[in-house]
This record gives structure tokens, sequence and C-alpha cells, in this order.
């Protein structure tokens, strides 16, 4: 019975995750390879794409996962925001400060932050810096260019 009483909002959000996870999913299907095939892919093939003047990024997308090259000169904030998927970030080389969960959190290369679902956080590039984003499932907003609250803005 308790569990009928969850507030609006609460049901509000599951709904806007299903839409989402469900638009993700058409998204996936167009990008990913088939169950049974397996992808090779050097990051060099894949085109960087230039969000605003201070950010880059590449991806892959699998079937239920995606992998993120990003690439944040020094002074890239990234707004803070939140997103249905599971994310874990890891420093390649350089450094991120991170807003999460009321704190201020530093991540140096070859250190990991894992976020879970629905986190909102911010990012800042302290120095060129270049990291690995997995996100389960696939960002359907980057894979749609929906994600305007990273293009165009320092």
């Amino acid at each position: 019975m308790a569990k009928k009483l969850k507030t609006q909002t609460s049901a509000g959000r599951k709904e806007k995750d299903a839409k989402s996870h469900s638009r993700a999913q058409r998204a996936v299907t167009k990008h990913a390879a088939s169950e049974h095939q397996f992808q090779h892919i050097p990051w060099h093939t894949i085109p960087l794409e230039e969000l605003n003047p201070l950010l880059q990024r590449q991806f892959v997308v699998g079937q239920e996962i995606m992998l993120a090259r990003v690439l944040l000169k020094k002074g890239c904030i990234v707004p803070e925001h939140s997103h249905h998927n599971e994310q874990l970030t890891y420093v390649l080389d350089g450094a991120l400060k991170f807003w999460i969960d009321g704190r201020e959190i530093v991540i140096h290369a070859g250190e990991v932050l894992c976020i879970p679902a629905h986190m909102p956080h911010k990012v800042e590039a302290l120095e060129d810096t270049v990291d690995l984003d997995v996100f389960n499932p696939p960002r359907a907003d980057w894979i749609n260019k929906t994600d305007q609250y990273l293009r165009g803005q320092k």
C-alpha cells in the first residue's frame, strides 16, 4: 500500500524516463550493431563533434551501452544536469572538478567517478582533459543531438 502513495513527481519522472528510454532504444537501434556482430572502431575513424569552442566528443554505441571520448579544454564548464543514464567517467589525461551530491570533488588522470542515474552534476575542466564516459543505457539526447545544454557555450 505504501508504494502506491508515491508522489506525482516520482510517478511523472518514471513515465518520462520510460518515454525517454523508449526514444533511446529507437535511437540505439539505428546506431548499434546487431546483437550477433562485434564492432572494431578506431577512434581516428570517428569524426570529432565540436559542441562548443571548449568541448568536443566522439562516441560508440552498443546494444545497451555507450562509450564516449570527451575532450575538454581548460575552463570548459558542463552545466548542471542529470539524466536517467548511469555514468562512469574515467579521466585519461587532465583533471575535472565535479559538483555532485552536495560536494566538490576533483578527478585526476587514472581515476573513475561513478554517477548514479538522476544525480545532478556539474563539471569544470581544471586543465585540458580527455576522459572516457560510459553510459547505460546510451544517451539518446547525444545520439539525436538534442543536448542543448552542451552546445554553443563555454
